[in-house]
């Protein structure tokens, strides 16, 4: 077995997938397996990939019963390959279709680090090449690069970034728990890179690139987004209340909250209610919201 594993979660969107997986197929860098992680899709995603599936020893399929989401998927995935004895999880949402040297940039970090480190985090690109704004990485505005050589190589200090295209410790997920499997959808990446990055040093490695192909570059925004994915917007409020509670950074996110309100008396068009009472749903669902950490105690599985 490979000591590292791909884990890509996908629901009801197989062609993208299936781009994602020969994208897998061709890394520089081969001796790793792949996990695909299905939500339960029901457009035949299966059936899609089955002659990948089935042509290719290391990929694995796993089909969840039900559509946990992105944060459940992640946690259902990451439990399974550490519990399986992976020292490297590489995690990416199924419209992740890494450049052919992605992980092998990823690889030369980890060596270049001696294994210190809890999450390693690549360059996430649009369509067009320019920085997909759903992506973003944050780094502490008071960190000093004391190992330059680690900067020259385009190897940076950072405590946040996304679940598209990250390779974690196994070590970290055993000693600090699996992505809240609760939030289902929006924040699983911050609050888990948050806390991976406060017990270990992570780092966004610029040479290792992807591209996300989400369907425009614009980020998200309850103000102006379309009023099919809303209510997905209770979900977000909901998640980064936790989030600021945890960190004791309520006051921030009451600043945050009253500029969205704003925004949306500002800058929607349309369906003004309906945006300021998801918000508002959103923080008083955080104010209830207690999810509890899920830990791996042992290897179990093989």
């Amino acid at each position: 077995m490979n000591n590292i594993t791909a884990i890509v979660v996908t629901y009801n969107r197989k062609k993208l997938l299936r781009e994602n997986i020969e994208a897998l197929l061709n890394q520089s860098f081969s001796q790793f397996d792949i996990m695909i992680i299905d939500n339960a899709s029901t457009d035949g995603t299966y059936e899609y990939i089955s002659d990948l599936a089935r042509n290719y020893e290391k990929i694995k399929y796993y089909n969840t019963g039900e559509n946990l989401g992105g944060a459940g998927g992640f946690s259902f995935g990451i439990k399974k390959a550490c519990k399986k004895g992976y020292e490297r999880v590489w995690i990416m949402d199924d419209d992740t279709i890494p450049q052919t040297t992605a992980l092998e940039e990823l690889v030369k970090a980890d060596k270049l680090l001696n294994g210190d480190f809890g999450f390693l985090a690549s360059t996430v690109l649009w369509t067009d090449n320019s920085w997909n704004k759903m992506n973003l990485l944050r780094t502490d505005p008071w960190h000093t690069f004391e190992k330059v050589n680690l900067v020259e190589k385009g190897v940076v200090p950072i405590n946040r970034a996304s679940f598209v295209s990250l390779l974690i410790n196994a070590e970290a997920v055993f000693e600090l728990g699996l992505p809240i499997k609760e939030f289902f959808i929006w924040s699983d990446d911050q609050e888990y890179t948050d806390r991976l990055s406060k017990k270990y040093p992570c780092y966004y490695v610029s040479h290792s690139k992807v591209i996300h192909k989400t369907v425009t570059n614009e980020g998200s925004n309850i103000a102006v987004d379309s009023m099919d994915r809303i209510d997905r917007y209770k979900l977000a409020f909901r998640n980064e209340y936790y989030i600021a509670r945890r960190n004791k950074a309520k006051k921030e996110y009451r600043i945050n909250v009253r500029g969205y309100f704003l925004t949306i008396l500002r800058k929607s068009k349309d369906y003004k209610f309906k945006r300021i009472k998801t918000l508002l749903s959103g923080v008083l669902a955080g104010k209830r919201f207690k999810p509890e950490i899920d830990y791996i105690s042992q290897k179990e599985e093989k």
